[in-house]
């Protein structure tokens, strides 16, 4: 990854390349205040699990950052992008129409979440699943464990071109996608999306790249070999424990 990014930086600093730059990681006080917020206490407990400091500065948000984030479920990352990018910045979490019909309540949560005014930046909207669209461009778009979901019935059956290319839309040029997912068996492809709730690294990978995104990057910190993609991420025996990948696509800055 470090390649990666090395060649990321040589890019941008080219003189031809008079173009957007990608946002500077969160500083440590940034994030070590924004994790330590009283405010979200109860969240806290989660935290190691979920590789809160890793994920976030994997994201590249700062003070002043406009986040999308969709199907947030109960704003864990929310109100840690809130208290990162700060009275500056936005987070729009993005509710499909039809995951709410399927989950109901949890926009309404998050709403009354947003209504207090230590979490004023957050904006709450519902939209139907296949007309992704954001008020102004954003620097991140994140979505956690729920990039399968969009090709499922229960979702309308969402084309992930027809996604990947709103979220394309969505960013302004240099920003990122970042996707947490279950992972599938290798060359399983969508298969799985809707019964075990998994999907293929390799098959979301190939969709991103395909609407014009460079991949720029895998963070490993939520990755299990033990795990063997064969059950349900709801079977007990598993659950909190899936293999899960991280990925982060870049929009191009031309």
């Amino acid at each position: 990854m470090r390649h990666t990014l090395f060649a990321v930086l040589i890019a941008f600093a080219l003189p031809a390349a008079a173009h957007a730059q990608p946002a500077a990681p969160a500083a440590p006080g940034t994030l070590s205040t924004a994790l330590n917020d009283p405010a979200r206490k109860s969240d806290a407990a989660n935290d190691a699990r979920r590789k809160v400091v890793d994920v976030i500065a994997f994201t590249e948000i700062k003070p002043g950052s406009r986040v999308l984030e969709l199907i947030p479920g109960g704003g864990y990352f929310s109100r840690v992008f809130s208290a990162v990018v700060g009275p500056q910045g936005h987070v729009y979490a993005v509710f499909p129409t039809a995951y709410e019909k399927v989950e109901p309540g949890f926009a309404d949560k998050l709403r009354e979440v947003a209504k207090q005014p230590h979490y004023g930046n957050i904006e709450v909207m519902l939209q139907p699943a296949d007309k992704l669209t954001a008020p102004a461009p954003v620097d991140l778009v994140f979505t956690s464990q729920n990039y399968h979901d969009y090709p499922d019935k229960f979702m309308g059956s969402v084309d992930p071109a027809v996604l990947n290319k709103q979220v394309f839309d969505a960013l302004r040029p240099g920003g990122l996608f970042v996707i947490i997912d279950h992972a599938a068996q290798a060359g399983s492809g969508m298969r799985d999306t809707d019964t075990l709730h998994r999907i293929d690294p390799a098959i979301v990978k190939q969709q991103v790249e395909a609407a014009g995104f460079v991949f720029d990057g895998e963070l490993n910190v939520l990755r299990n070999t033990t795990d063997a993609h064969t059950k349900q991420v709801f079977d007990k025996s598993i659950r909190g424990q899936t293999d899960q990948f991280i990925y982060r696509f870049r929009k191009p800055a031309a």
